[in-house]
């Protein structure tokens, strides 16, 4: 019976990602599925971005309930609080930018907060709302509604009193997305926006990173799922590059340990001068901006629990870490640090001012603000004590310093 539900699941996921490609399996029968929304073809290189999310199959594992890491056990393991209703967990607004339309995503979103004790969207759109980039609503895709779910229930997990809003794009061309962008810096109240998304790096990016340049707005893109290269807009000057982490927990969910996810996107850019905010890495990225900055949980086998048009997934890849770091930044900055003025100031003044303060066992001190991580691999690069092109400065731990 189990080897006909492993099947019939595969079938399922198989069916969502269209023509998906399986990656590699786990040591129970698991298989990373990608999903047709975050491949890059030839004909996409500088016109159009793909998602950075990877899907986990489990045989005998249905889709009723959920069984990947939740936000529970993610809190304990980044030093952060418990969550509990009532609470003031972040504040303000998180934009979260996707292409094409989401029809369940209200739907959605309150399942997975019902499910988890978080705030739900009542119709008034004070917890979560949708907004069309292009005025009109847009045309469905299978994989970016997919993307659109763990951004936005990711984002809602780490700051729960946040209001999260999905700017929907017309498409996943440059022009569209980057229309998403403007669209979400005018937001009321907007302090972080997401992108999940990216693409190969192209001679025109520099002309485009003005996008991520709204004032008080910090700025989170995903790093990649190609361990050791670079797209963008995660190489941008202008964003907080979110690379990805292999997150261990015991079965009862307590934190044993973590280390660079061999998939973790980063290196220096082909294209973008080293920022000043890194001048204090500059023997490792020398004269280019070096990705990615700060990291995240993005193994599928360690993979987050999302609740997608009826059915738990798991989900991992660089998009879990985009969303999740916003939430976990909206939080830090709601509990007492104050909201930065723009990414550089968070880059410059938080993150990279604070590259010290981090230790492969932070909860031995309390003045540690990162966990160093300082194993695993992605690509050609190896974790590194403080920071490295696998996992940047490392991991969030606690409250304070970013």
């Amino acid at each position: 019976m189990k080897t006909w539900l492993g099947v019939l699941m595969l079938a399922a996921f198989m069916a969502v990602a269209g023509s998906a490609a399986a990656q590699g399996q786990g040591n129970r029968g698991e298989t990373v599925i990608v999903p047709d929304s975050s491949k890059e073809r030839p004909e996409d290189f500088g016109r159009r971005a793909h998602t950075n999310h990877l899907l986990l199959s489990r045989p005998g594992q249905g889709g009723g309930a959920p069984w990947g890491l939740n936000p529970d056990v993610i809190r304990a393991a980044y030093g952060l609080p418990a969550y509990s209703p009532g609470d003031a967990a972040g504040a303000q607004v998180i934009a979260v930018v996707d292409a094409y339309d989401y029809p369940t995503a209200v739907a959605d979103f309150n399942a997975f907060s019902q499910q988890f004790g978080l705030p739900q969207e009542t119709g008034n759109g004070d917890v979560f709302e949708v907004i069309y980039a292009s005025g009109q609503q847009p045309k469905y895709n299978s994989g970016w509604s997919q993307e659109a779910a763990l951004d936005i229930e990711w984002a809602h997990a780490m700051a729960p009193s946040a209001k999260i809003v999905l700017v929907e794009t017309a498409s996943n061309s440059w022009a569209d997305l980057l229309q998403g962008v403007d669209v979400a810096n005018g937001v009321d109240d907007v302090r972080e926006v997401s992108m999940s998304w990216g693409g190969s790096e192209f001679r025109r990016e520099l002309s485009y990173d003005g996008h991520f340049a709204a004032d008080n707005v910090v700025y989170f893109a995903s790093s990649g799922d190609s361990g050791g290269k670079t797209i963008w807009p995660g190489v941008s000057p202008n964003v907080v590059s979110a690379g990805g982490t292999t997150l261990n927990v015991s079965v009862t969910g307590g934190f044993l340990s973590e280390t660079g996810w061999k998939g973790s996107g980063g290196g220096g850019s082909k294209y973008e001068p080293r920022p000043p905010y890194q001048y204090a890495i500059r023997a490792i990225v020398a004269s280019r901006r070096g990705t990615p900055d700060l990291s995240f949980d993005a193994d599928p086998y360690t993979g987050v629990s999302v609740y997608w048009q009826g059915s738990w997934l798991v989900f991992g890849g660089t998009s879990v870490s985009a969303p999740s770091l916003a939430g976990i930044i909206n939080l830090v900055a709601s509990s007492g640090t104050g909201f930065a003025a723009s990414s550089f100031d968070e880059l410059g003044s938080r993150i990279y001012a604070n590259l010290a303060y981090s230790s492969p066992s932070p909860s031995s001190d309390p003045s540690y603000v990162f966990r160093d991580i300082i194993s695993g691999s992605a690509g050609k690069y190896r974790c590194k004590p403080s920071w490295d092109f696998v996992t940047g400065v490392g991991s969030n731990w606690g409250l304070s310093g970013k």
